[in-house]
């Protein structure tokens, strides 16, 4: 039983947001009952006599210093460094690997590495490592483009993971050619100032084209495209057997007024909304799709949608976590179409206050599919051609959502105002522009039920003392607020060290359609923690919610489908006889989601950026206007405002000048002109080098802005 608690323990107290705790305290702030402390203590005493966690002052508890010799996952920086993230976690985090010292180690690889000391910076104990020993290579093949130099043929992998060509022999004279982008296999590691050797194992086609720039990337996050075949079996019987005629013990609902508001690009809707009234209260009721009814826990289907964590959406193509059979097919709320639900029904009262919750396992069928655009034309009047009931419905979920979200943000909820575009693509799969994402309020009337009934099933789940996956977003730690407040000092606002949501809350509205807008909400979302999946009970702080927990996308994400299991031993009266879920369990199952949705968003982001570079190497020359977004002692990265895609300008591209630079404020400054460039600043520029393969953009002020803003030279000095 203690064993249960050992990696819940040593997770919570790796995170950024971590402050030494006693034992009791960190029993409290993981929400571990009294009558379980006694296991929680025997797993801590385990822990510190394995040397895994130690005593700090006052017998608080703390990872371990810094050990002589670090075993862990090599990491490289473009820049010829890199890091080690520690298997076993250490009261200083990742160590840092100089260039030269990485002893031949590749992206990912498990690595041993020797540790010395640094010296210190602002009463921190710095480390440097060399890698003495690989242990395991974290994989073999890579993607890239094939390249030809001087009679031999390599692979120029894509993207900084692996920034090292791969030799490759044996082409053949019907071979792909230069420029195809292709797979490869190291049948050979370097040794230190070596090249790695391989053979070619898939060509994915030419380089450019989006189907095979989409293969690349999927095989490069190592994203699984095709189901097994016992798991296809397990989704068409679970589709050939359901009868949409049958109740089975579910409540009726198909006479009930229900939509669905989506994309109009969707092809899978997993939640849909009703609204009904009875005097001054008003319930919502938020129906999503019942996929746990489809996918059975222990079945060979089940094991791989766990595997995969959640969908991955491409331009014109989606990796899903469940075959289309089901999530496009039966699990798909249609118009029209009975579907097997669980619903979450909220009563309020007249200021939107909640009354009461209910659940229940439903049938529904869905009235009328709605785009977001054409639920804002009804709220805007433009009714024509809607049933007067869907026209009634739209208007009183508009009217409560905006009850709803006033609640919310008085209760502390954040929303930071950050731009978000659309790429246009045309017929060849070239993007050929960007416009601005939809902003119509319905977007807003969804996320506000959406989150009502997250909250509402995790707020259950609490109330009956199971462990599940929740989602949780810790508050910002100390180190990170103290440089947004300097930053914030230096653009003219104020907010404490220690802040609130309240005083976050009234800075973005003081900024609110200024032009520092934009770096004021940057600068705070760069203080937040990511959010992600754990069963510790850390609340959501940008939500201001003390239970959260995903509920409502049980189609593409994994998390929710493991909440509806324990949702429906509740609706059936079945949870007494449930066995308690194994908290340690439930700690490697959320860091699996986590890193299931990051590996998506990051393969998402670098298809994006594959597209947009794409373009822009036709564009060279051509002027764009941007906005800074980081400083880093080499340059600053400059955001391309209408595409949302960061380049980099090197400080000697700024002006003949020294320059500065303050990462902690967030600026770079010229000594002699007396020039600052802070971040947020609108800055013109130019695009002069676009490199495909290391996903690089280079950019330089334009020539007007230079003009206008080069500072008047008093003697001739030297670019920094």
């Amino acid at each position: 039983m203690p064993q249960q608690y050992a990696e819940a323990i040593i997770k919570y107290l790796a995170g950024r947001s971590y402050q030494p705790l006693k034992p009791r305290q960190l029993a409290r702030q993981m929400g571990i009952e009294d009558a379980d402390y006694g296991a929680f203590r025997t797993a801590i005493k385990t822990l510190r006599d394995s040397g895994r966690v130690a005593l700090g002052a006052k017998d608080s508890l703390t990872l371990p210093e810094m050990p002589g010799k670090v075993v862990g996952f090599y990491r490289p920086n473009q820049r010829g460094f890199g890091f080690i993230i520690p298997e076993t976690p250490n009261a200083h985090g990742d160590l840092f690997i100089p260039e030269g010292a990485a002893g031949g180690a590749l992206n990912g690889d498990l690595v041993v590495a020797t540790v010395r000391k640094q010296g210190k910076r602002e009463g921190r104990m710095l480390f440097a490592g060399q890698v003495v020993e690989i242990v395991k290579r974290a994989r073999n093949r890579f993607v890239g483009t094939l390249q030809r130099s001087e009679g031999t043929w390599f692979v120029l992998p894509d993207g900084s993971g692996m920034t090292t060509p791969i030799v490759v022999a044996d082409i053949g004279t019907a071979g792909p050619g230069q420029g195809a982008k292709v797979v490869a296999e190291i049948i050979k590691y370097p040794q230190p100032g070596e090249l790695p050797e391989g053979v070619l194992v898939e060509v994915l086609g030419p380089s450019g084209q989006i189907e095979v720039e989409t293969r690349a990337v999927i095989r490069a996050h190592g994203l699984e495209e095709a189901f097994s075949d016992a798991a296809m079996d397990d989704a068409r019987q679970a589709a050939e057997g359901f009868d949409p005629q049958v109740l089975d013990g579910r409540r009726d609902l198909t006479g009930l007024t229900i939509v669905t508001i989506d994309p109009p690009d969707a092809r899978d809707f997993d939640d849909a909304i009703s609204l009904t009234r009875s005097g001054q209260e008003v319930t919502l009721g938020v129906h999503i799709a019942d996929v746990s009814h489809f996918v059975r826990e222990g079945t060979t289907l089940e094991k791989e949608a766990r595997l995969r964590g959640t969908s991955v959406y491409f331009p014109r193509k989606v990796v899903p976590m469940l075959p289309e059979v089901l999530s496009n097919g039966v699990c798909s709320l249609q118009e029209g179409k009975n579907r097997y639900c669980k619903s979450v029904f909220i009563t309020y009262d007249a200021q939107a206050g909640i009354v009461r919750k209910e659940y229940a396992e439903t049938v529904i069928r869905s009235t009328k599919r709605l785009t977001y655009a054409q639920a804002q034309d009804i709220c805007d009047g433009k009714v024509g051609g809607y049933q007067r009931e869907v026209v009634e419905l739209i208007h009183g979920c508009l009217d409560l959502a905006r009850l709803i979200e006033h609640r919310r943000r008085q209760a502390g909820m954040l929303h930071l105002d950050l731009p978000e575009v659309r790429l246009i693509i045309d017929a060849a799969g070239r993007v050929t522009d960007a416009e601005p994402e939809d902003d119509a309020y319905t977007h807003t009337m969804i996320e506000m039920f959406m989150v009502e009934a997250n909250e509402a099933v995790a707020e259950l789940m609490e109330r009956l003392n199971r462990p599940c996956l929740r989602r949780v977003h810790p508050a910002p730690e100390a180190a990170s607020s103290a440089p947004l407040s300097a930053f914030l000092r230096a653009a003219g606002h104020r907010l404490p060290a220690s802040f609130s949501r309240r005083e976050l809350q009234d800075l973005l509205a003081a900024v609110r359609g200024k032009g520092e807008s934009y770096a004021v909400n940057l600068a705070v979302l760069k203080t937040f923690q990511q959010a992600e999946y754990s069963p510790m009970r850390i609340g959501h702080f940008a939500l201001a919610s003390e239970h959260y927990c995903h509920f409502t996308s049980p189609i593409r994400r994994y998390p929710d489908l493991t909440i509806h299991r324990l949702l429906a031993d509740y609706c059936r009266g079945r949870m007494n006889a449930r066995p308690s879920e194994d908290v340690a369990e439930l700690v490697k199952l959320g860091q699996h989601c986590t890193s299931a949705e990051r590996r998506a968003e990051a393969a998402e982001e670098e298809l994006r950026e594959v597209l947009i570079l794409q373009m822009l190497q036709d564009r060279l020359g051509q002027d764009f206007d941007g906005v800074v977004t980081g400083v880093a002692n080499f340059g600053i990265f400059v955001q391309l405002r209408k595409l949302l895609i960061e380049g980099l300008v090197r400080l000697e591209d700024l002006g003949d000048d020294w320059w500065e630079v303050n990462a902690k404020m967030g600026q770079v400054r010229g000594e002699r002109g007396g020039r600052t460039i802070r971040i947020g600043d609108l800055m013109d520029v130019r695009i002069v080098g676009v490199d495909l393969a290391r996903r690089q953009l280079n950019l330089k002020p334009s020539k007007e802005q230079r003009q206008a803003k080069a500072p008047a030279k008093k003697r001739r000095g030297r670019r920094s």
